[in-house]
């Protein structure tokens, strides 16, 4: 089989599947907190240090917010079972950098890595990150050069594909929607918080076999289990979140 489709058949293996695979770093990081206790139970009991690295995931978030609230309906979902894309997104954040929400979740993920203290793991999670998604980004890429063929092209030419270049900047064609963006990524928010939480916790109980959580997560993890149940009901026994077209 030519790599080109080889490429594509992967990546479309991994796009089927890129809601939990990442999840499978989990054991890995258990087991770095557990064998480099020394290293790591300072990081991540240290308050500065795990504010720095909830807002490196948070800015994450943000820039799928700035993602979501500015598409419409059809594109840059969650969807699972095969490649969609009602219109081509050349606007906004998709002006500057052709996959946002890819970059968003790297970054998520990046402040968890962080979050643990051991340089070398960061390395690692970020390696296999850019292999996992480049696979995915370059399915998502054929597809929409099948769909819009010279339009896809001239957009591509222009605008990178991960690393944002902010000099090529055009308003987007949509008002922002922050209902939008509160229906679609509280799930993406509240998994955010408790990775944290559970990292916490596990530290304290390899190093000193206790169940603890330390202040700054108890308080962030019931903001954010608020926020979780207060836009889950909203979204599943309301239509307040709901808006015509996105």
């Amino acid at each position: 089989m030519p790599l080109r489709e080889e490429f594509e058949r992967d990546g479309n293996w991994l796009f089927k599947r890129r809601s939990w695979l990442p999840v499978l770093l989990y054991p890995f990081a258990v087991a770095v907190i557990y064998f480099y206790q020394d290293t790591t139970h300072a990081h991540i009991t240290s308050t500065t240090w795990g504010i720095i690295c909830f807002v490196v995931s948070f800015s994450g978030l943000v820039v799928r917010a700035i993602t979501i609230g500015f598409t419409p309906k059809g594109t840059s979902g969650r969807n699972t079972e095969k490649q969609v894309a009602e219109t081509l997104n050349e606007t906004g954040i998709y002006s500057v950098v052709r996959h946002p929400l890819y970059l968003g979740n790297f970054l998520m993920w990046l402040g968890l890595f962080m979050f643990i203290g051991v340089w070398w793991f960061v390395l690692i999670c970020a390696l296999a990150y850019w292999l996992y998604y480049e696979r995915i980004m370059y399915a998502e890429e054929e597809f929409l050069r099948r769909n819009y063929s010279a339009r896809y092209e001239a957009w591509a030419s222009r605008t990178p594909a991960f690393l944002p270049r902010l000099s090529g900047w055009v308003p987007s064609n949509l008002e922002f929607s922050m209902r939008n963006v509160l229906k679609r990524e509280y799930n993406g928010l509240f998994a955010t918080v408790v990775s944290f939480v559970l990292i916490n916790i596990l530290s304290h109980f390899f190093a000193n076999g206790a169940f603890k959580i330390d202040v700054l997560w108890q308080i962030i993890f019931i903001l954010g289990a608020v926020t979780f149940l207060v836009l889950r009901t909203l979204k599943k026994n309301t239509k307040i979140l709901d808006i015509a077209g996105r």
